[in-house]
């Protein structure tokens, strides 16, 4: 990256100053062909006896000289001003390859962790069941663990397929009437079972009828409540909101996590992005969640926006339109 900043330095320097060289030159060469005009003028008419001629010839010539000296300005300025863009927008591109690089190679690592982890949780529950004879409470426990890794690999699987169908304009979404409370509340019972004792409700009674694919809103759904499990302790609690206005209905997750810097807010829906280091990172993921979820409720022309949670944590809001 370094040697890369110091040569396109340098080509840009090099051009700039090859710009302002042929700019010099041809400011010269005007000089040169205005006093050529001069001296023809002085050999064919006498300035004395002659002295209105001689002025309105001399006059013509300077006018044609500074219109050189304008056009070369302008014709320079504009070149100039051109290139600049061009180079920004040649810089900007590559910051964005390598930044997106670096992106995916995050993304491939945290994929390879993510699908090691339940693999292997579930490898071990499995040989655990085959060697020993376990009553049935430690078999149950056993088995529902392997469910919860096995869901996770779903949810994984889900957010990957997605992601590709909707960058490549594969999915196609449905439209159907459904009632956003009863989804809310199916996927929110879903991850109580998965973690007990975690999450706090507060759902309006009504139906909250809107119209969507009801696979995409309960991934976005999920996303949400996947996110605040992650980046929060598991000794603290999650609250789901749902209300409801004339027109929208809103979602609300909030954690009691670490939260999230102002300066990244706008970052955590980018693809593959995700906070700190991938060598450090603790927390599981693979920075395609939020990226899917905004997606998801942009289709749905709605919006998803975090805000701090006091005195510690985040709150995600989604706001979707009512049917």
């Amino acid at each position: 990256m370094r040697f890369f900043n110091i040569i396109y330095l340098l080509l840009l320097a090099y051009t700039i100053a090859a710009m302002l060289f042929w700019g010099f030159s041809l400011n010269k060469q005007s000089k040169i062909i205005y006093e050529q005009e001069l001296f023809h003028l002085r050999s064919q008419t006498d300035s004395i006896s002659q002295p209105e001629i001689f002025a309105a010839q001399r006059e013509k010539f300077e006018e044609k000289r500074e219109r050189r000296r304008k056009q070369y300005l302008g014709e320079g300025s504009t070149f100039l001003v051109v290139i600049l863009i061009g180079a920004a927008v040649v810089y900007s591109s590559f910051l964005r390859s390598i930044r997106l690089s670096r992106q995916q190679n995050n993304f491939m690592l945290s994929v390879t962790h993510e699908l090691k982890s339940p693999i292997a949780a579930m490898k071990l529950n499995l040989q655990t069941l085959e060697k020993y004879q376990l009553d049935e409470e430690k078999k149950y426990t056993l088995i529902d663990k392997c469910i919860k890794e096995a869901n996770r690999l779903n949810d994984l699987c889900n957010n990957m397929l997605l992601a590709s169908q909707m960058e490549g304009r594969q999915y196609k979404a449905t439209k159907e009437k459904l009632s956003f409370t009863e989804l809310v509340e199916y996927v929110t019972k879903e991850y109580a079972q998965r973690y007990p004792d975690r999450f706090e409700t507060a759902i309006s009674n009504e139906e909250n009828v809107l119209t969507g694919d009801r696979l995409m809103l309960q991934m976005a759904v999920s996303n949400l409540i996947e996110n605040a499990i992650k980046y929060s302790p598991s000794s603290t609690g999650i609250i789901i909101k749902l209300s409801e206005t004339s027109r929208h209905i809103s979602l609300q997750v909030i954690d009691e996590g670490v939260g999230i810097p102002d300066n990244e807010k706008h970052k955590i829906f980018r693809k593959f992005y995700r906070l700190g280091n991938e060598n450090t990172r603790t927390t599981k993921g693979t920075g395609l969640g939020l990226y899917l979820t905004q997606k998801i409720v942009r289709q749905h022309k709605g919006k998803i926006s975090v805000k701090d949670n006091v005195p510690t944590g985040s709150i995600f809001e989604l706001i979707l339109p009512l049917a």
